[in-house]
């Protein structure tokens, strides 16, 4: 099976990536220990506690979700790859619309991060 690649980020500071390069998208992945299956179905019952989030597509090594914001709706999308040669949690999480997020992707992806923890 072929590892997916996530769409690179925007010029704009609203996105940040496991795959971006530079530093101001660039965030580190999630090492898991367990098999895809059971890492990934960990990851979905931790961002099952989050709020106002969507799943909109799921396949073996792929998660896509729909986050919005409580006030002005605005959606951001976050994608998961699971990368079983190397055991990497690989993601994206951008806003559609606007320029900044004042960090808000950032801070998303660090909070799944903690959540998921030693789950993984």
């Amino acid at each position: 099976m072929r590892l997916r690649t996530l769409p690179p980020c925007p010029f704009s500071p609203n996105c940040v990536s496991t795959q971006a390069t530079d530093d101001g998208h660039a965030i580190a992945p999630i090492r898991y220990r367990k098999a895809r299956a059971e890492a990934k179905e960990a990851l979905k019952q931790a961002i099952r506690l989050l709020p106002r989030v969507t799943l909109v597509e799921e396949d073996e090594s792929y998660l896509h979700y729909e986050f919005t914001s409580f006030l002005i709706r605005f959606v951001d999308d976050v994608e998961f790859v699971f990368d079983d040669a190397t055991k990497m949690l690989h993601f994206r999480s951008a806003s559609r619309t606007g320029y900044g997020d004042f960090g808000v992707n950032r801070k998303r992806m660090e909070e799944i991060r903690r959540l998921v923890g030693k789950t993984l």
